[in-house]
């Protein structure tokens, strides 16, 4: 073999071996979110100008109602890269004081309350009494006997139980002071209690199995996104849904006065007139009571997550003015002020975004 054929070969040989190596793609970073029902379409942008910002991380989102969110973190001990929910409350109770087998520590030791919503009731127009809805007969219309009234599970899902206190903070106010009565009353197999709380406010009791009667006018499904299906297909007249969501799907919306809707700043005396207990085996170690406030959507980066680098950066997106900007295109309010549970907890590149919870 000449000199100058062995060179060509050689030549060649490294040709085709950078060609392999150059075909065979960097692995990304699968980062794992798992967020409340009504972030969807927010995340699911957000999902694509973080790729396009990271091109070496690759975000998987998964959507639930809140507390199935919990569920899969410290039950079902799933590695969940970041954990957001519609309740800022859920991720100390349910995170802090339990502990991953795996490796002992607490499933989070921070959280952040980064964002809020307000709570209303969507429908269509081919609701029925569509075309008599005003927010003086909403009450009436919805206790009508021939209208399937949807609501997000209470055990699953917080706008659930947000829904649960609205109806008792709305008795002899907004509407007849039985009307907690009129909409839930042999509803359920199981009834759902009402008793007072020792202070004039209301604690509403959720059975550990909640089902509907058959012909129940109630509707229950696991997480209120599942709602916005039924009522499109005109199976539901009204649901109870975040305004976010009512807004990005077009639908509907019968607005909530702010004493009722859960989203005021400063309004948390009115609202914590309602308090819902769930009363669930599954919760022996904790005591389930939310109390009602302003709606706040929490954050964190579970201890066991596996990738905490990129969940950080992440969340630092998020509160950035590219993530802001895409929250509130989605009709999202986020807080201008994120505050930090345990702020001394908080990863310091989240440090600078927040301020310490009071």
């Amino acid at each position: 073999m000449t000199k100058c054929l062995r060179w060509l070969l050689t030549a060649a040989m490294i040709l085709i071996t950078a060609a392999g190596c150059a075909s065979t793609p960097k692995e990304k970073t699968p980062l794992v979110v798992f967020a409340a029902g009504s972030l969807i379409q927010p995340f699911d942008a957000l999902e694509a100008a973080f790729e396009k910002a990271h091109p070496d991380v690759d975000v998987l989102n998964e959507y639930h109602g809140s507390i199935q969110v919990m569920r899969h973190a410290t039950e079902l001990h799933e590695e969940i890269d970041v954990v957001a929910t519609a309740d800022d409350a859920l991720i100390p109770l349910l995170m802090y004081d339990r502990s991953d087998p795996a490796t002992g520590k607490p499933y989070a030791a921070w959280a952040l309350r980064f964002a809020t919503n307000r709570l209303g009731i969507a429908y269509t127009e081919r609701s029925r009494y569509a075309d008599e809805v005003t927010s003086e007969n909403i009450w009436e219309i919805l206790t009508r006997p021939d209208v399937r009234v949807g609501i997000a599970d209470p055990r699953f899902d917080a706008s659930g139980y947000r829904a649960m206190m609205v109806f008792t903070l709305a008795q002899g106010k907004q509407a007849p002071a039985d009307l907690f009565d009129q909409m839930f009353m042999g509803q359920f197999r199981y009834p759902v209690m009402l008793v007072g709380d020792g202070s004039g406010g209301t604690l509403i009791h959720i059975p550990e199995i909640l089902e509907t009667k058959k012909d129940a006018h109630v509707v229950i499904r696991g997480a209120s996104i599942q709602l916005i299906a039924l009522l499109e297909s005109g199976d539901l007249d009204y649901a109870f849904e975040y305004e976010s969501v009512i807004e990005q799907h077009g639908l509907k919306l019968a607005a909530l006065p702010p004493e009722l809707n859960l989203g005021e700043a400063g309004m948390d005396d009115v609202y914590g007139q309602a308090t819902v207990k769930l009363d669930f085996q599954r919760f022996a170690s904790v005591k389930p009571e939310f109390r009602g406030e302003q709606i706040g959507y929490g954050i964190t980066v579970p201890a066991n997550a596996p990738h905490p680098e990129a969940a950080v950066e992440f969340i630092a997106f998020l509160l950035g003015p590219e993530g802001r900007q895409i929250m509130e295109s989605y009709s999202h309010p986020i807080f201008e002020q994120v505050t930090a549970d345990h702020w001394d907890q908080v990863p310091a590149k989240l440090q600078p975004l927040v301020t310490a919870a009071p």
